[in-house]
């Protein structure tokens, strides 16, 4: 690993997020948030301080980003993005414990939701905007938005980049160039971004209810601004609004980019596009005559409204909730379990197992009963007509494995709490998977705060593993991580 090389693209994500900043801080001033806006600037200024002279200290005329180095600033950069993010929580004193102000700094960055405030709307407007802006910052990935904005020495170093950060499988480019294709990638994000605050405010939503909303939604997050969620707005158009743009930032953002060049006929034999319509469709009927049936509601057009949305949000971990499904029939709350294990698609926001891998896992079973069957036969692995490599098929296997052992691993340390079985696993399943709301006393009614410390810290570690999908931070424990040359 290139020690200088690291430490030189951690102070571009560090001194980018000072710059970032800079965005609460007007919102702060333009509220006459006087205490909020001086906070912002002096840790902005303090986080630059200490970051732009590391900057030019490490700077090379010819910087290469190998697979080591994209893993380390990927692993690292995620750690100390969301120690200096936790700053003007603690700083200001809206959260007062520095675990519980990491906690939620991780929580946003990561895009998982869950929070340890009890009452959010005591947070003044700047603070509760930058709460919300690290999902949209966290959502498409730290380490793809530096690539996107800032200039890379070689065409190789931002893909390695992009691949040691974005979930799935796999990353492929869009374009011939990694710094183009994840530029192409923030913009749609960006355009979709801009098209929700849109349709929110024709609702009738405030403008910056929208922002904030619109930031949740699009970083798949779920950080609310009002205690009672978006239940406090009782629109069905608002809920109808953010349940689409929920489903669509929990696609492959490469589907985009197929409808932009044309190429439809790639995005219908996208296998992973499909099983994902399939299952949400599935699951939101499963749910609609479940709650139905044991008179939850007593319209089908509000069961399917509610069912709807809590299934959008919990499949693309969002984590909104407009209900609290924590009191909804024992086979409803079951799929949403499920749901939050399965996840949204690789190449989204989203996060969870991911759809692809689940795919991939299927036909992996299937391929192995057939050889059973018949020894002497030749059986592929294909996903989309392509004959997948062994290495995808067996990143997938180990990555099962590596997700089984920490989840009960986190498991095991959470149930020190002593706390009811579905909280501690339904804690882990929502913080591993960067989903928000769990069941019972992290249900969506409730939140992290009653938990130790030890238990936070744990939950938090969990939630970058889930975002980083494990192998970078798993693999900066290796001694040969810290090695410059291997023999």
């Amino acid at each position: 690993m290139n020690k200088k090389t690291v430490l030189h693209m951690l102070s571009q994500m560090c001194t980018l997020e000072a710059v970032l900043m800079l965005i609460p801080a007007g919102v702060a001033l333009y509220y006459h948030e006087m205490r909020t806006f001086r906070v912002f600037i002096i840790v902005a200024l303090s986080v630059a301080a200490i970051q732009v002279p590391i900057f030019l200290f490490t700077r090379q005329k010819k910087m290469d980003v190998n697979s080591r180095d994209g893993i380390a600033v990927a692993a690292l950069g995620w750690i100390v993005i969301s120690l200096y993010g936790c700053l003007p929580f603690y700083v200001s004193g809206e959260i007062p414990n520095f675990i519980d102000a990491l906690f939620e700094s991780i929580s946003g960055f990561t895009t998982t939701g869950s929070s340890i405030l009890t009452d959010v709307e005591t947070m003044t407007k700047g603070m509760m905007f930058w709460r919300c802006f690290t999902h949209w910052v966290g959502g498409m990935g730290v380490l793809v938005l530096t690539v996107a904005i800032l200039p890379s020495d070689k065409k190789s170093s931002s893909l390695q980049l992009m691949r040691a950060e974005c979930p799935g499988p796999t990353v492929e480019k869009l374009v011939p160039k990694g710094r183009s294709s994840a530029a192409i990638l923030y913009a749609i994000y960006t355009v979709l971004t801009l098209i929700m605050i849109i349709f929110l405010v024709v609702g009738g939503m405030p403008l910056y209810d929208s922002v904030c909303t619109a930031f949740g939604t699009s970083g798949t997050g779920g950080f609310g601004i009002r205690n009672a969620g978006l239940g406090y707005y009782n629109s069905a158009y608002i809920e109808g609004v953010v349940t689409v743009f929920m489903m669509l930032f929990g696609i492959n953002f490469n589907i985009y980019f197929f409808i932009i060049m044309k190429r439809f006929s790639d995005i219908f034999k996208n296998s992973e596009f499909k099983v994902y319509l399939g299952i949400i469709a599935t699951s939101i009927g499963l749910i609609c005559a479940n709650t139905m049936a044991y008179g939850v509601y007593g319209s089908f057009s509000k069961a399917f409204r509610y069912s709807s949305f809590q299934v959008s949000s919990i499949m693309t971990s969002t984590g909104f909730a407009t209900a609290d499904f924590d009191q909804w029939p024992e086979l409803s709350k079951v799929i949403l379990v499920i749901l939050m294990f399965v996840g949204a698609c690789a190449g989204s926001t989203g996060g969870g197992f991911k759809v692809s891998r689940l795919i991939i896992l299927v036909r992996t079973a299937k391929r192995n009963l057939r050889k059973m069957l018949h020894p002497k036969s030749v059986n592929v692995v294909k996903s989309d007509d392509k004959t997948l490599n062994i290495e995808t098929v067996h990143g997938v296997s180990g990555y099962l494995i590596l997700y089984i052992l920490i989840f009960f691993t986190s498991l095991i340390i959470i149930s020190l709490n002593n706390l009811d079985f579905t909280t501690s696993f339904t804690s882990v399943t929502t913080c591993f998977n960067n989903i928000g709301p769990g069941l019972a006393k992290v249900g969506p009614m409730c939140n992290f705060a009653h938990l130790s410390d030890l238990s936070k810290i744990t939950l938090s570690m969990d939630m970058l593993l889930g975002r980083l999908e494990c192998i970078p931070i798993i693999m900066m424990l290796a001694p040969s991580m810290w090695i410059k040359k291997l023999y």
